[in-house]
């Protein structure tokens, strides 16, 4: 009897997982998702299949809700398989496999576009979780003090602090408690604060960034939270601050790494970033209305500070943008028909514009790829694309392009400054550009103007040659 072509094509499909590294106890699920699609599809044959069949079943899957983010992005791994190692399919190679994975992965209850409105049941339901299902130290800090956890987080709140900034504080206060054996900070002076910023110089080597984050978190919390206004403290070893100059790309680096970014949307991004001077996140958070063609500016909204500010649009960005866009546009159509389309907004502007939500003008410029709950609500939106998956893409593009230096996606942004200035602009131009407060810090991109010794002829060169 001659052996079933069915049992043949998935023993070959079985051993292509192996061979891709899947475990084996994941290798049945990855069988049961291709399945599935094939299933979806029961009057074509697989080989007729082809980009636009993938992107389709992947976008109502997405929309489904049905599956987490681990799940989708072992769907996708799955059709991977299927399309480019079991069927060689011709456009299964140029398929952004990779971007559909990074927009797959959900926003976690802390991260930044979707944790800083200030909810009072919310405030109290993260504290309950903290005192009752954690194990480290913060959760052993929030258990023995949470009036002085819930006051810190407060005053934090009302003043707009970001996030970051919220789980810096509480971190360091944190961890001054455990230094000083979980002691009340009511009872510690500034003596016991001094010691303690010593003790992350001396014994704990911190830089000194490092050591003025946690004098700022202590500080704001004497201060702030338990009213201590007088505070002063001085007396302590400071650490050395290291004079750390930017990674900048040149300008045939910058070209070199685009070409190897495979994905159009982290490509667009990526240009962003170097076209624009934009931070990361300021990138994935931005919106429809936020891109204006007519002026040819990009408007960033709530940067770091909290300030916005303009940008110049490039020229060249034009036609990928729109396209972007109207991508935008399909795929927001289709959500709100099916009974979706909403995307997170700040806590003021959804209240005030209670039907926001589903304007396509508030709509992320780069979305993720599935919808998904926010953490924090529970309502069912589209959020933003992950910044994860441009930071993994920049590196491997940077390693393909064999560029020996340490490449990230801030590396885009001090490129950007640099080569304005040695285009002529002037320093406070760039400054208003990147959003820095002072102009001290954008003075320190003009070490490539000034180059001290690089311009010098080295002796080496002078000897004669023998």
């Amino acid at each position: 009897m001659p052996p079933d072509p069915f049992a043949r094509f998935w023993d070959k499909f079985i051993d292509n997982t192996k061979a891709c590294g899947v475990a084996a106890s994941a290798r049945r699920w990855y069988v049961l998702r291709a399945e599935q699609y094939i299933k979806a599809h029961p009057e074509r044959p697989l080989s007729t299949h082809t980009a636009q069949d993938v992107e389709r079943y992947l976008e109502e899957k997405g929309r489904s809700g049905e599956l987490t983010d681990w799940l989708y992005r072992q769907l996708i791994e799955a059709l991977q398989i299927l399309f480019v190692q079991q069927l060689n399919a011709p456009w299964a190679r140029a398929f952004p496999w990779a971007e559909r994975m990074a927009a797959a992965r959900e926003l976690p209850v802390n991260h930044a576009s979707v944790a800083r409105d200030y909810d009072r049941p919310a405030l109290s339901r993260s504290l309950e979780e903290q005192q009752q299902t954690g194990t480290g130290l913060l959760a052993r800090f929030t258990r023995q003090f949470p009036a002085h956890v819930e006051n810190l987080l407060t005053a934090i709140r009302v003043r707009h602090y970001s996030i970051r900034t919220e789980q810096s504080y509480l971190a360091w206060v944190a961890r001054f408690a455990h230094h000083h054996q979980m002691r009340d900070p009511t009872e510690l002076d500034e003596a016991a604060i001094a010691q303690y910023l010593e003790h992350l110089a001396v014994k704990g080597g911190v830089s000194q960034s490092t050591q003025t984050q946690a004098l700022c978190a202590l500080v704001f919390f004497y201060k702030q939270v338990l009213g201590r206004e007088s505070l002063s403290i001085e007396g302590f070893a400071r650490a050395k601050k290291p004079r750390r100059l930017p990674v900048v790309l040149t300008r045939d680096e910058v070209a070199s790494l685009f070409h190897h970014l495979k994905g159009p949307t982290q490509r667009v991004m990526a240009n962003l970033l170097y076209g624009c001077g934009l931070r990361l996140m300021e990138c994935v958070r931005l919106r429809v209305l936020d891109v204006d063609f007519g002026y040819q500016h990009i408007l960033i909204r709530n940067a770091k500070g909290g300030k916005d500010r303009v940008v110049p649009l490039p020229k060249r960005l034009h036609d990928n943008l729109r396209e972007q866009i109207r991508h935008v546009e399909e795929l927001h159509a289709t959500d709100l028909a099916a009974g979706f389309g909403r995307v997170f907004l700040p806590g003021a502007l959804a209240r005030k514009y209670p039907a926001a939500d589903k304007e396509l003008k508030w709509q992320y410029v780069f979305p993720a790829s599935r919808i998904s709950a926010d953490p924090r609500s529970g309502v069912v939106r589209r959020h933003h694309i992950h910044e994860n998956g441009l930071q993994k893409q920049i590196k491997r593009a940077a390693t393909e392009a064999r560029l020996n230096k340490k490449v990230n996606c801030h590396s885009l942004r001090h490129s950007f400054a640099t080569h304005l200035l040695e285009d002529g602009s002037d320093i406070r131009t760039v400054q208003e550009l990147l959003g820095h407060a002072d102009v001290s810090t954008t003075m320190i991109y003009t070490h490539v103007l000034n180059r001290p010794g690089v311009a010098v002829v080295s002796p080496l060169d002078r000897l004669p040659t023998t």
